[in-house]
């Protein structure tokens, strides 16, 4: 289901959360939304999602509107979305499966579908034969695990992730993060995952908006924002915001003042070494990195260039020339 936001703004009082944001979901993808705290993410699924109104503006789920529907309409349509927490919200008085049952429950199904479906979802999301476990015995991947399979009772068109991981370690991270991959794959989902972690981006979305200050400041396809990113909010998010840094070796404390960011092939040629055969430049690398973003390498180098500011040029205008994006740190 695509989904489609057109002009939203919403107010509390003097705080402007949401200011003029228009986006385009694609269909059965996985979308992040990333910012800072007090960005106004979580006012923009609130109001995504339908469990708030916009002042202004409008929220469309394919050809139909819906910021404006009737209570009556409201409700139904809400039963379409899955929605998972950072908390979890799960009842710590039912079990496993009775907390995957819940959402089947209040919507009035057959008792013996519910049964079947929530033993199918248990076993989808990794946790078959722990049905019976009480909420307070299960660790937090797998606490989310349920939250999981509870959200897709329902069988929704949208699942909404709320910083779904950030009470996670990395690697119960990962791995719920593969999780929701895969569901989203096998069940034709659209994902849409708010969150403040660029690593998250990075390893589940196929598309990104960065919010800052209640308004869309960057948004594109994931690759192509970390091969080529433009706003100062998204390149201080890959450099220092996140884990990230984790995938970057640095042996000078000094940032450095240029930043290369290559892609694809280039992450494998002597790119460095070329230029300076051919334009005379020194360069004096302080941290660098390869990761993987959708499948793709990506490398990202903190340097500078010398012995002085003519050379500087034309070793920048061979390294563009390159494909390499050069960014110069302020």
């Amino acid at each position: 289901m695509k989904i489609t936001l057109k002009n939203l703004k919403r107010d509390y009082g003097t705080l402007h959360a949401v200011q003029d944001v228009s986006l385009t979901i694609p269909s059965n993808k996985i979308y992040g939304i990333i910012g800072r705290s007090g960005a106004g993410k979580s006012t923009l699924v609130r109001l995504i999602s339908m469990l708030e109104k916009p002042d202004s503006g409008e929220v469309w789920y394919d050809e139909e509107r819906v910021d404006n529907l009737s209570k009556k309409e409201l409700i139904a349509k809400r039963r379409r979305i899955g929605m998972i927490f950072q908390n979890f919200n799960l009842f710590s008085s039912r079990n496993a499966l009775e907390n995957i049952a819940y959402p089947m429950e209040i919507c009035h199904m057959e008792k013996g579908y519910i049964k079947k479906r929530s033993e199918e979802l248990l076993a989808l999301v990794g946790l078959e034969g722990r049905g019976d476990a009480p909420i307070s015995t299960l660790s937090g991947g797998q606490k989310q695990r349920v939250a999981i399979a509870r959200a897709l009772a329902v069988q929704p068109d949208i699942l909404f992730c709320d910083e779904a991981t950030s009470a996670l370690d990395p690697q119960t991270t990962r791995a719920i993060l593969a999780l929701i991959k895969e569901i989203q794959k096998k069940m034709n989902l659209t994902v849409v995952m708010i969150t403040h972690q660029m690593e998250v981006v990075r390893d589940a979305c196929d598309f990104v908006a960065v919010l800052d200050s209640g308004r869309v400041v960057e948004e594109g396809k994931v690759s192509e924002v970390f091969a080529s990113p433009v706003s100062d909010v998204t390149k201080d998010f890959l450099s220092t915001g996140t884990n990230m840094s984790q995938s970057v070796v640095r042996w000078s404390q000094e940032p450095g003042h240029y930043t290369l960011r290559f892609r694809g092939q280039a992450t494998d040629e002597p790119i460095i070494s070329s230029v300076t055969k051919e334009t005379g430049a020194l360069f004096n690398i302080r941290a660098a990195g390869v990761q993987t973003v959708n499948g793709e390498e990506m490398g990202i180098m903190a340097l500078d260039i010398g012995p002085n500011e003519e050379v500087a040029k034309k070793a920048i205008e061979k390294l563009k020339e390159g494909g390499i994006s050069v960014e110069v740190v302020k």
